[in-house]
C-alpha cells in the first residue's frame, strides 16, 4: 500500500440527489472545473442513464475538463451505473471522450436489499456481478464496483462478491456504508476482513463510501483508510442523501492536520476548499451550517474570553489549523471607489481567481457600485461579489428593478421589473406581510409558475452596518412535471435552490428567488430542453 488517498469526489452525483440540489449542466461543468482545479483524483459526473441532461453533462465534463492537453494532470471521469447494460453503455457513452474514462457499477448485497429491493437470491446476484462487471471491463479498462449496503452484507458473502468482480476485471473495489449504519471499529474491521479474506485483492485500489446518518461519515472514512483503504468517496459540505454523505474538507484536513499519525497524504490544494465550498453551496442552494467543521462560517471564530486570550498570546492555544491553509482569508482590502481595475485583478488572482477580461469588466463595474454604499471592500465583500455576478449562470428573468414599501404604517409593497426571454420589460406591483413577501409574489405574478418557499436564509457577509446579506433559497415547484417521475403521484416534489447578494437584502432576497425560480423553469422545460449555458468567466 502507497501513502497517497486517492480523493474521489461524487457531489455531482451523490451530492446532487440531495433534496434542492439539482444543478443545471452548465453549473456542474463549473462545479468540475473547480473539482479540477482543487486537485480531486476523480469525479463522479453523474449517473448517465438517469436522464439525457444528466448524460450531457458527463459527457462535457469528459470533453472539457476531463481531457488532458499537453501532458497537464486532469481527474479521472466517472459515470455510474447499476449492473444492467443499458445503464452501462450510457455510462460508457458519457466517460468514453475523457483521457481517464471509468464506469462505475454497483449493486446491493445485504439480505434486505435482495430480497426486498432486487427480489434477487444471492446466487443470481453472483451471475450480474460477473456477467455485468465483464461488460463494462470490455469497454473501459477502470473499472469501479460496489456491493451496495455493504455495511449490512454478510462479509462471507461479501467476500464471494468481490472475489467474482475483480476475476470479471474490476480494478477499484468501493465498499459503502450505505445507510450510515456501522460504527468506525466495526467499519474498520470490514476493511480489515476484506484485505485478508478476497483472493486477488493486491490488484485493486480499496475504496470507502460512507453516510452521515449517525454522525460517523468521516469517522468511519477514517477508521477504512486506517485499515487499508487508498480512496475515499466524498462530497463538498458533505452532502448527499438524507444526512449527506462524507466531507471532502472534513477527510483531506483530518489527514493534513494528523499527518504525524496518519503518514498519509493527498494530492489536494487545501488553499482552495472555502472557495469551493461557497462555490456549492451558492449552486446547490444549501448552507453551510456556522459549525460545519473546515468551512464554516465560525470554524475560526472564538468569542469565549478564555479562548480570545489564548489565541492572543498564541494561536495554536486554540486552532489545530490555521484559517489561510484552507483559503479562508482574513485580509481587509484598502480599495475603494478610486481605486483601478489592475488593483482589482490583482486581488482577485491572489484570492486564487483567474479572470478573463470581460470578468473582470464586470465585476469591476459591481466593484463600483459597491465601493459607493462601503467605505471599506473585504476578500469576503469581493467574493460575495464573485458569487453572485459570475457564477451566476444565463437566467430566463433577469431583475431589473426594485422598489419596496413597508414600516409600522400602510401595507407592505413591492414594484418589481423583470426582463423576460423576449428581451422585453414586465412590471408588476403586489402586497405581502413584508417587504421580502411583497416582492416574491411580484415575481410569481410576471414569471406565472406555481412554488412554495420551503427554505429562506439570511447572513451578513462581514460585520458592520454596511454590510452585504448573502440570502439562500429553496422552492419546490407545486407543478407535476417537476417530479423525477411524473407518473408516481406519491414521489416528494423536487425543490430548487438560489442565491443572491447585495447590500440591500430585499434586493438580495428577489435575486436568491428569481435565481430558484430560473432553475425550476429550465428543469420544467418551461422555455425549451436546450440547456441555457453558464456565464463561462472563472478558467
Amino acid at each position: 500500500m502507497n501513502n497517497c488517498v486517492r480523493i474521489f469526489d461524487t457531489t455531482l452525483r451523490d451530492g446532487e440527489q440531495s433534496p434542492g440540489a439539482t444543478m443545471t449542466t452548465a453549473e456542474k461543468l463549473e462545479v468540475a472545473r473547480a473539482l479540477a482545479r482543487l486537485g480531486v483524483d476523480v469525479i463522479e459526473a453523474g449517473f448517465p442513464a438517469a436522464s439525457p441532461d444528466d448524460l450531457e453533462a458527463v459527457r462535457r465534463i469528459s470533453l472539457e475538463v476531463g481531457k488532458a492537453e499537453n501532458g497537464a494532470r486532469v481527474p479521472i471521469i466517472c459515470g455510474l451505473a447499476r449492473t444492467v447494460e443499458s445503464d452501462i453503455d450510457k455510462a460508457w457513452e458519457g466517460v468514453r471522450e475523457s483521457s481517464h474514462p471509468r464506469i462505475h457499477t454497483f449493486i446491493a448485497t445485504s439480505d434486505i436489499h435482495m430480497q426486498y429491493k432486487l427480489k434477487m437470491t444471492r446466487s443470481q446476484v453472483e451471475e450480474k456481478v460477473a456477467s455485468m462487471v465483464a461488460y463494462a471491463h470490455n469497454l473501459c479498462s477502470d473499472v469501479e464496483f460496489s456491493p451496495e449496503d455493504a455495511g449490512r452484507s454478510d462479509p462471507e458473502f461479501l467476500y464471494r462478491v468481490l472475489d467474482i468482480a475483480i476475476r470479471a476485471g474490476a480494478t477499484t473495489l468501493n465498499i459503502p456504508d450505505t445507510v450510515g449504519y456501522t460504527l468506525p471499529d466495526e467499519f474498520g474491521a470490514l476493511i480489515s476482513g476484506i484485505i485478508k479474506n478476497t483472493p486477488g485483492i493486491e490488484k485493486c485500489t480499496i475504496s470507502v463510501h460512507c453516510h452521515n446518518d449517525l454522525g460517523l461519515a468521516t469517522a468511519n472514512t477514517l477508521a477504512g483508510i486506517r485499515s487499508g483503504a487508498r480512496q475515499a468517496e466524498v462530497t463538498i459540505n458533505g452532502i448527499g442523501e438524507r444526512a449527506g454523505n462524507t466531507a471532502l474538507e472534513e477527510v483531506v484536513m483530518a489527514l493534513q492536520t494528523r499527518h504525524q499519525v496518519l503518514d498519509l497524504n493527498t494530492n489536494i490544494d487545501a488553499t482552495q476548499l472555502a472557495r469551493v465550498s461557497k462555490l456549492v453551496s451558492n449552486y446547490t442552494g444549501i448552507s453551510v451550517q456556522p459549525n460545519k467543521a473546515i468551512v464554516g462560517a465560525n470554524a475560526f471564530a472564538h468569542e469565549a474570553g478564555i479562548h480570545q486570550d489564548g489565541m492572543l498570546k498564541n494561536n495554536q492555544t486554540y486552532e489545530i489549523m490555521r484559517p489561510e491553509m484552507v483559503g479562508v482569508s482574513q485580509t481587509s482590502l484598502v480599495l475603494g471607489k478610486h481605486s483601478g481595475r489592475h488593483a482589482l485583478n490583482e486581488r482577485m488572482t491572489a484570492l486564487g481567481y483567474a479572470l478573463d477580461d470581460d470578468a473582470i469588466n464586470k465585476l469591476f463595474d459591481r466593484f463600483k457600485l459597491l465601493a459607493d454604499k462601503k467605505k471599506t471592500i473585504t476578500d469576503a465583500d469581493l467574493e460575495a461579489l464573485v458569487s453572485d455576478e459570475l457564477y451566476q449562470p444565463k437566467v430566463i428573468f433577469t431583475l431589473d428593478g426594485l422598489q419596496v414599501a413597508c414600516g409600522t404604517m400602510g401595507l407592505p409593497t413591492a414594484t418589481v421589473r423583470l426582463i423576460g426571454p423576449d428581451g422585453k420589460a414586465s412590471v408588476h406591483a403586489a402586497i405581502g406581510t413584508g417587504p421580502v413577501d411583497a416582492a416574491f409574489k411580484a415575481v410569481d405574478a410576471i414569471v406565472n409558475a406555481s412554488s412554495t418557499l420551503v427554505e429562506f436564509v439570511i447572513h451578513a457577509i462581514t460585520e458592520g452596518i454596511d454590510a452585504q446579506g448573502e440570502v439562500t433559497v429553496r422552492i419546490a415547484n407545486s407543478d407535476q412535471p417537476s417530479r423525477m417521475n411524473p407518473q408516481n403521484e406519491n414521489e416528494p416534489l423536487r425543490t430548487f435552490g438560489g442565491y443572491g447578494a447585495d447590500t440591500d437584502i430585499v434586493v438580495a432576497s428577489a435575486k436568491a428567488y428569481l435565481s430558484a425560480i430560473n432553475k425550476m423553469l429550465v428543469a420544467n422545460g418551461a422555455y425549451g430542453s436546450v440547456e441555457i449555458p453558464a456565464v463561462q468567466t472563472i478558467k
